[in-house]
């Protein structure tokens, strides 16, 4: 069967267990948290010596894992056996011999990152019928700061909108790094006082609140041509902390979807958060950008920042600072 993380992890709790967890996809964040789970919950501390073993695939291969899979516990109800970084096995469709009629006793737990199973093969159609099949997707930029919102709701953490974007923009998809950052931060909020503010970030991970892409892209937005300035001046005295590429990526993203806002025949609140993908705290963003910029100078934006990110990289305009060419660009966009 194939089950979300969600299902999986609330069967794990009430000890319902599966005999084989295959844990494929690009997002290795959710496949860890369910090993991690098993590899720690499973089994007493007193049952894991002679009942719970760990191997990776480059020392096993497919019949080995097999005849230790049909082995039974010694005095206990289980045995685990978890296989680290199973992409790398050969022969994996071999493993099918054994998902036909695996032992209930065992808990399997193949960890197959950054790959997943072709859903032709007989492999996975067993899997469906015995065992577990995950498929961990990597979530999108847009996706990031609803993620980070869920994520501290758990732990009774509230975040302004402002705070999730701006640590989506700092750190990136990569959700092992933005779990551990949050929990860093958590540590340091104050008693009594259970949200994130852009402050908290500023003076606890080192992104400034006042200059980084994510007020860049408002400032720009809003023709704001002083704090635009403010702005590009930080980033070109601290260059390795905003590289030209991401900000242009920023900036590429905000008129994409500016462009998007232009055609929409229902600008309500809502629908233009659904559509854009967006928090609905940031439409006034887009509704105070269109009013500044109308769809023809909103496309020749588009083109000029294709343009300006080619030079970044060395096509067209080789010799000129990464600081002098986001000037012009800000300054032509400003100036459209």
């Amino acid at each position: 069967m194939a089950g979300t993380f969600e299902e999986i992890m609330s069967d794990l709790r009430n000890r319902i267990y599966k005999p084989v967890y295959f844990l494929a996809g690009e997002e290795p964040y959710y496949i860890d948290q369910i090993t991690d789970y098993i590899e720690d919950k499973v089994l007493p501390e007193a049952e894991k010596a002679f009942n719970q073993m760990i191997l990776y695939a480059d020392d096993t291969n497919i019949p080995s894992i097999i005849d230790i899979a049909r082995r039974f516990p010694m005095m206990a109800s289980h045995q685990v056996v978890i296989i680290r970084e199973a992409q790398s096995l050969k022969k994996i469709d071999d493993l099918a011999i054994y998902l036909d009629k695996p032992l209930t006793s065992t808990i399997l737990v193949f960890c197959y990152k950054y790959k997943s199973l072709d859903k032709r093969t007989r492999l996975f159609k067993v899997l469906e019928n015995h065992g577990v099949y995950f498929e961990s997707q990597r979530l999108r930029d847009y996706q990031i700061p609803a993620w980070i919102d869920r994520y501290l709701m758990k732990k009774g953490i509230r975040t302004d909108p402002s705070a999730s974007a701006m640590l989506t923009e700092y750190l990136g998809t990569d959700l092992h790094k933005i779990a551990n950052e949050l929990d860093k931060l958590i540590i340091t909020l104050p008693a009594g006082k259970p949200v994130i503010t852009t402050a908290i970030i500023e003076q606890n991970i080192g992104i400034s609140k006042d200059y980084n892409n994510f007020e860049l892209q408002k400032a720009v937005g809003d023709k704001n041509i002083l704090k635009a300035n403010m702005i590009i001046k930080y980033f070109s005295n601290n260059p390795k902390d905003n590289p030209i590429t991401l900000t242009i990526a920023s900036l590429f993203g905000f008129f994409s979807k500016l462009l998007l806002y232009h055609y929409l025949p229902d600008k309500s609140k809502n629908n233009v958060a659904a559509v854009l993908k967006v928090n609905p705290f940031f439409v006034k963003d887009y509704e105070s950008a269109a009013s500044k910029y109308n769809a023809s100078k909103t496309v020749q934006i588009i083109s000029l920042l294709r343009t300006f990110d080619m030079k970044s990289k060395g096509f067209g305009d080789p010799g000129t600072e990464p600081g002098d060419l986001l000037r012009e660009l800000v300054y032509r966009i400003l100036h459209i």
